[in-house]
């Protein structure tokens, strides 16, 4: 239907010149019929016909009388008796486009048969002027004849592009579009299932982007989907363990409170240190089950210093580089005090110096960790710095997600993704400052005022 509507529209814009043209033609052609009758009449002898003849000439010229202006002189050359006088005068000899278009609307706007006079040059310079004079309504129908024409031939046309444009839109654009809401429908249905990610077919290009554009959106829904499912089946697994856990360093600490007791001065000065970290692993496990799943409980802020926390987290790795070649160092950072949830910047601090000492354990030649601590007007910093061989490709491309971002063989990126995670309950920042063969450095910015 639209395709009909506008090829009308474009027809009716051609109808207007295109009638005036027929009108220009059909006059043309009773004047130069009337040159030809005027010249028969001249030919004869005494210039001079019988009334019979000169009724037929005018009939076949379609035309009144015929005035034909000759070596500078006018001479009315065929006549016959009119009943009205001329009503409208037109000269073709110097018609615009314009005046052709406004004076052939005019003629089909107006239905009374008048007697117009119509002047041209002659043909073959056969006189300076030829002049007839004409009714008006056998123009007025011939072109009326000839509009409807135009019109049913448009319709046709109209009727067959459009036949042909819906043909080829069902064939090159539904289609594809319906096969394109299939495809949605069908991956809404299971999105888990790979199978069901579309594959680009179409020949259009904007629809083939189309396709392209959701086949991309698919499959990083369809890998985000599994994912999500297996930290979902991590956070059960977790829950259950964390349970049990739970339960055996519950005992252990009972035990460890008896061992504190021990008149042995080393077993004294090592003793605390062991309740402590079984503490912490009690709270741990009793918030991962009290939260049941993958997300961290709120911060609880207190005021601390900053250099105890420090050496605890040194402290405790230096414990467990054993006996390769890595080192670990700690700047004095006495005198700064900050306002954290200790045991969260405990397991912030220690998951990023952990890994490093990780990866620097798995090197044959001596690594370095260096934790420096510091503050400004505005932030509390704690820089953690290496001299390894620098993070992967793929996990700094996927640094902070799960089971992506691993700096080493075997690793998951769990400790990167829950470091940042905390980071970021306190309103901070977890950065990635540098990585290369230098070295990596990671800086954790919490905001004193939040």
């Amino acid at each position: 239907m639209l395709t009909i509507i506008f090829v009308m529209i474009a027809e009716v814009l051609i109808f207007v010149p295109s009638i005036a043209r027929f009108r220009e033609d059909y006059l043309q052609a009773r004047l130069e019929r009337s040159q030809i009758a005027s010249l028969a009449l001249l030919a004869a002898p005494t210039d001079m016909v019988d009334e019979e003849l000169e009724a037929e000439l005018l009939r076949n010229a379609d035309v009144l009388n015929v005035v034909l202006r000759r070596d500078a002189v006018r001479q009315l050359v065929l006549a016959s008796p009119m009943r009205a006088t001329i009503e409208q005068s037109y000269d073709l000899r110097n018609s615009g486009a314009m005046m052709l278009m406004g004076d052939a609307m005019m003629i089909l706007v107006n239905d009374q048969d008048r007697v117009i006079r119509v002047i041209g040059e002659p043909v073959k310079e056969a006189g300076q002027m030829i002049e007839v004079t004409m009714y008006e309504k056998p123009l007025r129908d011939a072109m009326i004849e000839y509009g409807l024409n135009i019109l049913k031939l448009s319709a046709f046309i109209s009727a067959i592009t459009a036949a042909l444009l819906f043909v080829s839109v069902r064939i090159l654009l539904v289609r594809p579009i319906d096969r394109l809401v299939s495809q949605m429908r069908s991956y809404a249905a299971n999105p888990e299932d790979v199978r069901k990610i579309i594959q680009p077919q179409a020949g259009a290009v904007e629809l083939r982007e189309a396709e392209t554009a959701l086949q991309s959106l698919q499959t990083d829904l369809s890998q985000s989907l599994k994912q999500k499912g297996r930290l979902a089946d991590l956070g059960g697994a977790v829950a259950r363990i964390s349970h049990d856990l739970r339960n055996i360093l519950t005992t252990t600490q009972l035990l460890a409170d008896r061992v504190e007791m021990s008149d042995d001065p080393q077993v004294k000065k090592t003793a605390p240190k062991l309740i402590n970290s079984l503490s912490r692993a009690v709270k741990l496990c009793e918030s991962t089950l009290s939260f049941g799943k993958a997300e961290e409980t709120p911060p609880q802020l207190t005021q601390f210093a900053m250099m105890p926390l420090l050496a605890e987290v040194v402290e405790g790795e230096r414990l467990a580089v054993g006996d390769t070649d890595v080192r670990i160092r700690l700047n004095d950072v006495r005198g700064i005090r900050m306002s954290a949830d200790r045991e969260q910047l405990y397991r912030i601090v220690s998951n990023i110096v952990r890994n490093a000492r990780q990866v620097l354990a798995l090197r044959d030649t001596p690594g370095e960790i260096r934790v420096t601590g510091g503050e400004t007007a505005d932030l509390w910093t704690i820089e953690i710095a290496d001299n390894g061989p620098g993070l992967p490709k793929r996990a700094v491309d996927n640094l902070f997600t799960p089971f992506e971002g691993g700096a080493r063989k075997g690793g998951s990126g769990l400790g990167l993704a829950i470091s940042a995670d905390l980071v970021k309950g306190h309103g901070g920042a977890l950065e990635l400052v540098s990585t290369g063969e230098n070295g990596t450095v990671f800086m954790i910015n919490l905001p004193k005022s939040v």
